[in-house]
């Protein structure tokens, strides 16, 4: 029977015969009278609605003045306004403090902090255009010595474009000598404020609006009449007294209820308007008629509800009182089904899941032995590369003492070149340690390939100190030979470049080998993008060390998708590989 396979509709039969009967004759009464018990409870929800508004954007403004307070304390922030020169490494400290701070807040615009020395000022973003200094300068409530919290004004900057804000502005002073450094403002980004009314359940057909002491308006809840006085919007509003208040208002023929309520923090008002169409007056006669019937229904729709779903959830119930028994350390027991509803597949799923637990719990067993085996074979593995270094560091001494200076250059290149490789597994080296493990396979790759090629390495000394990935110009100049240089008839040359670029650095691995055709290139630079596997692309040229493809890969990954290989070539015309990476600290 369709009623006992599901339990969903055991309850819903259950509870309609429970509440829609007893409710009817209630609802009917209910149906009458609920005009009159609209306007009270509209006007309290109102109220209660503002009370909340407030209570977050009080929590806003206070947050904020509190920040200006820690912003002011902070010790790279006073040290640079009060340096007697500019110093960069405290700017750039003092700019990451404010753009993890700005990004904590999702309601702060942004946070610009201005020196009375005349150094750069401290923001969190780029501005490109602020409305600030106009309003500063031409407002007669604003006083430089005090904390001030401004009207509506745009802002246009690099990362949210033009935005509407207001901000508070106070003077920066020493916390010892009490001298007026500079000046902080902390923008609020109006859109956040607006999403805030929009979700604060406000009466769909009602409007919502943040005022400031002046009556104009800083937020709403549609963005309507933004920095107009509120006056504009609703015609015939007298003054808001109070703290809190409500006031009819006459709008075009039209009654409607004004709702207000001050912020603490701030003379400034939220205002509702409700129409009072919405309701009627009450009715203390059929307001108690209603109470009493919904009261007698409740009773009796409670009493067969509590009934009738202790009788349809005492399966569930025996089900909790087994797993509660269960211990953790114990094979998962599994449970007969017997029903086919929602407390049989319940049962089912909790079997399967068992089943699955005791699996993984085997699995992990395995792994762990897995992993301890892996973890000794680690071991012996690092036992190897100090093995190969003192057996190559012998031959090498062996070659000197038989004067055989050939054999000792190469076997001391091939020792550096493969100390490097492995370096412990570390990532990243300094530009000069990359160009030495690039000459150190440069010169063994010549006493291999004698008379073929040159290798010429123009690096600017200025970034020899710099941090860059490892391993990236080895499989770039081991491309040019094996693919280049090994096919040309003759000798060729490698040019490796290297220089700085703007705020990164640029490379460039170019020979003068056979090249390659256009169809060829395209190949090889589709398979780069699409990220093919060396399997996939042993006819396009990725087949040496590291790879074209692993470079390209890694640069991607460690430095972003615009740090990918670029590939130029002609064929007969050699080819050109380069790349550029943004400058690492540390």
């Amino acid at each position: 029977m369709w009623f006992k396979r599901s339990l969903k509709r055991k309850l819903s039969l259950l509870l309609l015969v429970a509440i829609v009967f007893p409710l009817l004759g209630a609802g009917v009464v209910t149906y009458r009278i609920a005009s009159n018990l609209t306007e009270k409870i509209e006007k309290q929800s109102g109220m209660n609605t503002l009370r909340q508004l407030s209570d977050k954007l009080d929590f806003i403004i206070n947050d904020i003045e509190t920040m200006s307070v820690f912003i002011i304390g902070q010790r790279n922030i006073q040290s640079y306004l009060g340096s007697d020169r500019e110093d960069i490494s405290l700017y750039s400290q003092s700019v990451a403090f404010l753009l993890n701070l700005a990004s904590s807040k999702p309601y702060i615009s942004n946070i610009t902090i201005t020196s009375g020395n005349g150094y750069p000022a401290l923001s969190n973003t780029t501005i490109l255009h602020s409305g600030l200094h106009n309003l500063l300068e031409n407002s007669a409530d604003y006083n430089p010595t005090q904390k001030w919290w401004t009207p509506l004004y745009e802002n246009q900057t690099t990362d949210d474009g033009i935005k509407r804000v207001f901000s508070l502005v106070r003077p920066i002073r020493s916390t010892d000598k009490f001298q007026l450094l500079g000046e902080m403002s902390i923008s609020v980004d109006v859109d956040e404020i607006q999403e805030m009314l929009g979700d604060a359940a406000w009466n769909e057909t009602g409007r919502l609006w943040l005022i400031n002491q002046d009556n104009r308006i800083m937020s709403s809840q549609t963005g309507e009449g933004l920095n107009r006085p509120l006056a504009q919007l609703l015609p015939g509003l007298g003054d808001l007294r109070g703290t809190d208040g409500v006031l009819k208002l006459d709008q075009g023929g039209e009654s409607n209820t004004l709702l207000y309520y001050t912020l603490p923090s701030l003379n400034w008002k939220l205002v509702g308007v409700i129409p009072t169409t919405m309701y009627t007056a009450q009715n203390e006669y059929v307001l108690t008629l209603t109470a009493v019937a919904i009261g007698v229904a409740a009773v009796l729709a409670g009493g067969l509800v509590l009934y009738f779903t202790a009788w349809v959830t005492r399966p569930l119930t025996k089900l909790a009182r087994k797993l509660k028994s269960l211990s953790p350390g114990d094979p998962v027991k599994q449970f007969e089904v017997r029903s086919t509803d929602e407390i049989g597949m319940v049962l089912h799923s909790y079997n399967k899941l068992g089943q699955r637990i005791e699996r993984l719990k085997s699995q992990l067993q395995l792994e762990e032995a897995k992993k301890k085996e892996v973890d000794i074979q680690a071991l012996q593995a690092q036992i190897h590369p100090h093995f190969l270094y003192n057996t190559l560091s012998s031959i090498h001494w062996i070659a000197l003492m038989n004067k055989d200076t050939q054999v000792a250059e190469m076997v001391g290149a091939l020792g550096d070149f493969l100390r490097f490789s492995l370096n412990d597994g570390k990532e990243f080296c300094s530009v000069g340690q990359e160009v030495s493990h690039a000459q150190n396979y440069v010169h063994i790759m010549s006493k291999r390939f004698q008379d073929k090629f040159d290798c010429t390495f123009l690096i600017d000394p200025e970034i020899q100190g710099r941090t860059m990935l490892k391993l990236l110009l080895q499989p770039l100049i081991e491309n040019s030979i094996m693919h280049g240089l090994k096919k040309k008839q003759g000798k060729g040359t490698i040019f490796v470049h290297a220089e700085p670029r703007g705020e990164g650095m640029s490379f460039v691995v170019e020979d003068t080998g056979v090249g390659m055709d256009e169809e060829k290139l395209i190949q090889l630079r589709s398979m780069l993008l699409v990220g093919e596997t060396n399997e996939q692309s042993r006819s396009g040229s990725l087949n040496s060390g590291y790879g074209l493809s692993s470079v390209h890969r890694r640069l991607k990954l460690h430095y972003g998708n615009g740090a990918g290989l670029h590939i130029e070539s002609t064929p007969g015309g050699g080819t050109r590989i380069s790349f550029t990476i943004p400058v690492l600290e540390g």
